[in-house]
């Protein structure tokens, strides 16, 4: 059934005063939350590695990703990671900068990699951005990014907080 006229221009006025009031909160020093999900591709490329007589091996990586959906852009980064001589088990770390936008808002952010994997296929992936690293718009940001692998693809959630500009971080 179709609204009358003066139905549908009032639920735009109030959708439109919503957004401003939303965004009169977030100055005021209200933090903004929100979710971001996307896919992304990345290129991995050997940069050094060492093995060891006992079956341990070091190996350093550059990566470079291109980042689809509600963030867009670019990162570059470096992992770091250790093997063991039983197969599947391993561990790395990671640095890695963001560049481009997230919902809109344009700027960078570092994301720190903590990673681990067992021999029963057991893994534990922490991504979370570092602290005071978000630039332009992005400035007080903070959150969680989570890789999911689907089929041979990477998708991304992440969950994030950005705080209003001059508010303290918790």
């Amino acid at each position: 059934m179709r609204q009358p006229k003066v139905f549908r221009v009032a639920v735009t006025v109030a959708g439109l005063a919503a957004g401003i009031v939303h965004a009169e909160e977030a100055e005021k020093g209200k933090p903004m939350s929100g979710v971001a999900r996307g896919s992304f591709e990345v290129k991995v490329a050997p940069a050094a590695e060492e093995k060891f007589p006992d079956g341990t091996a070091l190996g350093r990586y550059t990566l470079a990703k291109t980042i689809q959906g509600d963030i867009e852009g670019t990162s570059r980064g470096e992992m770091l990671n250790g093997g063991t001589p039983v197969e599947g088990s391993a561990g790395y770390v990671a640095i890695e900068r963001v560049e481009g936008t997230l919902h809109g808002r344009r700027g960078s952010f570092l994301l720190q990699h903590l990673g681990k994997m067992t021999k029963a296929g057991g893994y534990l992936m922490e991504i979370t951005v570092v602290p005071d690293s978000g630039t332009g718009e992005l400035a007080g940001l903070s959150g969680r990014f989570e890789i999911l692998f689907v089929e041979k693809r990477h998708d991304y959630r992440f969950e994030y907080t950005l705080e209003a500009p001059g508010s303290t971080v918790r």
